[in-house]
């Protein structure tokens, strides 16, 4: 009975995923094109949710149906809202058409899903299952395989992502756009409903609580699902609802736009920074068991540290983005 209810909600996500697919290659607003991705990004977190990958999730939640939202709104605002509804050309379904089955074609060499004798359930599974846990003293095992084992790629991504928060900069700035110091002279413009004191007010007591959430995601990472990813997105809409309550100027009045570039980079910074203190300890770079007198506490300290990185990285390059697009209004 319960294999039939998880089948009958799979079958239900997917259908609403190619629902929404179809809606948004034949709506012709902008703004529902954007609330359709939305749902879309929660249809694909729920999947995920059911799949078990709760972290996951959580990032898609909050950057798919939440910063990713906002930001297409920022775009749209003050723009023509209609789009000319047309299907799309015959070559691009070809070539669409023609990568997915490409696509399909790539997975059929892949295990199927909760094979119980795939590779990685064989091999890699085990191995980070039974000894993780002694071995970096952190119980969530994905927190201690993406900040410990696979902590190189970690920073990597990392560094992508501070890297397209600066490209945002340079594309959006005053100086490219021809803007000037527009966001200073133009009006101190809100984006919600002015008339709406009672949901401005209510919006405003939450702030401080998305604020310390964030705080508990980032710190409490190590133990349950959660993270610098999730928690600098979180922490990083907690500042861009004050930017959409109280106007653009008011949030550089509180955190101004050299603190947010300086912030972008100190993230990364003490990221790479703890894997040269290791480096200084005797050890590799990004081998936190140099970092204190047993390797186990090592390990657990350095995963703090690179989280606490990603997350202040994270949280600063979202609210750049916000500043860029914000800046940009007509």
């Amino acid at each position: 009975m319960i294999d039939i209810i998880n089948i009958g909600m799979d079958i239900g996500l997917l259908g609403i995923l190619l629902a929404s697919a179809v809606l948004i290659l034949r709506s012709g607003n902008l703004l529902a094109i954007t609330l359709l991705s939305t749902v879309y990004s929660l249809s694909i977190c729920a999947l995920f949710v059911i799949m078990d990958a709760v972290d996951v999730a959580f990032t898609e939640a909050a950057v798919g149906a939440g910063i990713f939202t906002v930001l297409i709104l920022a775009v749209i605002k003050h723009k023509d809202e209609s789009l000319a509804p047309r299907w799309p050309s015959a070559i691009s379904i070809v070539l669409g058409l023609g990568l997915g089955v490409l696509l399909i074609v790539g997975t059929l060499d892949m295990s199927m899903y909760g094979n119980p004798l795939a590779p990685a359930h064989l091999h890699l599974a085990p191995r980070f299952l039974g000894q993780s846990g002694t071995e970096t003293g952190i119980p969530n095992v994905v927190t201690s395989v993406l900040a410990s084992y696979r902590g190189y790629d970690t920073l990597g991504e990392v560094v992508v992502i501070f890297t397209a928060g600066l490209a945002v900069l340079l594309l959006l700035s005053p100086a490219t756009t021809g803007t000037g110091r527009q966001l200073e002279n133009q009006q101190n413009q809100t984006w919600l409903p002015a008339t709406n004191p009672i949901l401005k007010t209510a919006l405003l007591r939450v702030i401080p609580l998305v604020l310390l959430f964030a705080l508990y995601v980032q710190f409490h990472g190590d133990y349950g699902p959660g993270g610098g990813f999730q928690a600098g997105v979180i922490f990083g809409a907690g500042f861009i609802t004050y930017g959409l309550l109280c106007g653009s100027k008011r949030l550089l009045a509180v955190l101004s736009e050299r603190w947010i570039i300086i912030g972008m980079a100190a993230g990364m910074l003490i990221y790479a920074g703890t894997g040269l203190a290791a480096m200084w300890r005797g050890g590799n770079f990004l081998d936190y068991s140099a970092l204190a007198e047993t390797p186990t506490a090592g390990q657990h300290v350095g995963i703090l540290l690179i989280e606490l990185g990603v997350g202040v990285t994270v949280a600063f390059t979202m609210i750049s983005l916000f500043i860029c697009f914000s800046r940009n209004q007509d």
